[in-house]
């Protein structure tokens, strides 16, 4: 976790289509699926049944904002997390799944919720994990280096899958199916990934870059000149007009943060 959130006009989580030109539209309902087996592979779809074969449109962005606690290091912090649906009207994935479980199915509505995609293990983007998974059948995926994160606030209960680096994700049942593509982007936590989705000019940064420079690496499992590298090689060589959406706060773009980076390094944080 790090810099601060923002609720939804009455203060509530809320949920909102992504407006931005980036983003695309959608149209149609839900689909039963499981991964194709061997999640080893770079490249990771969903099966789908018959009632799930019919195209759902375009691939849109949806946005909510839930609000709960961050712990670590015997500290506790009151936060507001985004979490990120990307899908038709058919299927989606979820990116994170913090604090409130029921906001965060009431979303994904009738579609199928193909999977979990964890940018990283701090309990306040994967403590309501579980219950959504139990909720939709949906399996959860995590980096491995934060295992022990994650074991902290789930012991005795193993994500589904392992994210890898390069790993491509594909969503959206139709012609308009859209890829996510995993990025290693340790600093943060040592399993830190962010979703980069080209056709939607967009990258999910998890807690790695926010608007005003990286994210917090002042407490266990993190380490400044590692978050510097993963944002100098994987995240500013992106298209400038790549928009960034980011684990708390608004959104930024790769083109208004690059320019700062020698003011992070000058700071140290």
């Amino acid at each position: 976790m790090c810099a601060p959130g923002e609720r939804g006009a009455d203060g509530s989580a809320a949920v909102s289509a992504d407006g931005s030109p980036d983003a695309r539209d959608a149209a149609s309902n839900g689909a039963e699926a499981a991964p194709e087996a061997g999640d080893s592979a770079r490249t990771v779809a969903w099966a789908r049944t018959a009632h799930g074969a019919q195209p759902g449109g375009r691939v849109r962005i949806d946005h909510l904002i839930t609000s709960g606690v961050f712990s670590l290091d015997g500290g506790r912090w009151n936060v507001d997390n985004n979490v990120y649906l990307i899908g038709d009207d058919e299927e989606c994935v979820v990116l994170d799944a913090p604090h409130d479980a029921k906001a965060i199915v009431a979303a994904v509505g009738d579609r199928h919720l193909a999977a979990i995609l964890c940018t990283h293990a701090h309990d306040d983007h994967v403590d309501a994990a579980l219950a959504v998974a139990a909720a939709t059948g949906a399996q959860i995926w995590l980096h491995p280096a934060d295992r022990e994160l994650w074991d902290r606030t789930h012991p005795g209960r193993a994500p589904d899958h392992e994210i890898e680096a390069g790993q491509a994700f594909t969503v959206g049942t139709g012609a308009d199916a859209v890829t996510l593509t995993a990025l290693h982007t340790p600093g943060h936590t040592w399993g830190s990934v962010s979703l980069h989705a080209p056709d939607l000019n967009t990258v999910f940064t998890g807690d790695t870059l926010f608007q005003g420079g990286p994210g917090a690496t002042g407490r266990s499992f993190s380490d400044f000149p590692t978050i510097i590298d993963s944002i100098t090689s994987q995240l500013l060589g992106l298209p400038a007009t790549t928009t960034v959406r980011t684990g708390h706060g608004r959104a930024t773009t790769i083109g208004a943060e690059a320019p700062a980076r020698q003011s992070w390094l000058d700071r140290g944080h």
